[in-house]
């Protein structure tokens, strides 16, 4: 999803409809979880520590290596 995008589907959280504005929501959502966990996966075969990620997202190590451990990362490592 590019920029442009993006920045519609947040306009449209405004939208009158409550109904529509939770839809760009929910959109927005999975867009987020889906490019978070591309920036793990990057991090990580970047050599990035689970407590670096951890802190970079604010949540726990436990938390984000239990969230994206096991996702296909190359050479094994979880």
């Amino acid at each position: 999803m590019d920029a442009e995008e993006l920045t519609s589907l947040v306009a449209s959280t405004a939208d009158e409809d409550p109904l529509a504005g939770l839809g760009s929501v929910a959109r927005l959502r999975a867009e987020t979880e889906r490019t978070e966990a591309v920036l793990v996966r990057r991090a990580r075969n970047n050599g990035a520590t689970w407590p670096q990620i951890a802190a970079a997202l604010g949540v726990s190590k436990q938390a984000v290596h239990k969230k994206h451990s096991g996702r296909g990362l190359p050479g094994g490592r979880a």
